[in-house]
């Protein structure tokens, strides 16, 4: 499997000739080469990680592509969105989706809480959303960790390295953080990471890698 992360929280995996698009939100460019689509997942309703313009254009390349979401994102949404939640199993192509989770990290207490759905991809990568929910009794041999957010303290996602414990990491939302600041994020989880055992790569938005 393919690995491309874009701009902030997007990424765009490749698998058997086949695509799955995981949170092309606000931050993120309209994206190419979609006809190959095959599924999209939208962790949850917060703009950063979904917009209607990004669904728009990909239902015009990829006409009927599933979009696997939460009840908000589903209620907001234009397009039919099936509605997925933490202990589910679905399938898009040649993608085996299992979902964690079921809340947004705190950010503050005078903000309302929403939804998050985690996403195990082919038993292979897990993409949190805006969650440090670690699932249980799953390994998860590649991680894609959230690197900068209002919401996220460095130590906690450190933190949340050390429990997953993966053979490969990288960060993800990242657009809030300055050059300086992405690096010196990029090294606190390389650290944790490495403590396992594991690699971390830097990826910048177009990057991969093969897993």
């Amino acid at each position: 499997m393919r690995i491309t992360k874009h701009e902030h929280a997007a990424l765009r995996l490749e698998h058997a000739g086949q695509t799955l698009l995981i949170d092309p939100g606000t931050f993120t460019p309209p994206l190419d080469g979609l006809s190959d689509v095959v599924g999209v997942v939208i962790t949850h309703e917060h703009p950063d990680h979904w917009t209607a313009a990004h669904l728009e254009q990909i239902r015009l390349a990829a006409p009927g592509v599933p979009i696997l979401s939460t009840a908000v994102v589903a209620a907001a949404a234009e397009h039919e969105v099936t509605i997925v939640a933490p202990g589910e199993t679905h399938s898009a192509g040649a993608f085996t989706l299992r979902f964690f989770g079921g809340e947004h990290a705190v950010i503050h207490s005078s903000l309302p809480q929403v939804r998050n759905v985690g996403v195990l991809v082919n038993e292979e990568l897990y993409y949190p959303g805006d969650s440090y929910a670690v699932p249980e009794d799953v390994a998860a041999p590649t991680l894609a960790a959230p690197l900068g957010a209002p919401w996220l303290k460095i130590g906690e996602a450190m933190d949340f390295v050390l429990a997953i414990a993966p053979r490969r990491c990288f960060g993800t939302h990242d657009m809030t953080l300055s050059p300086i600041g992405r690096n010196m994020h990029r090294q606190r989880l390389q650290w944790a990471t490495e403590q396992n055992g594991g690699e971390f790569f830097e990826l910048d938005p177009g990057m991969s890698f093969e897993v």
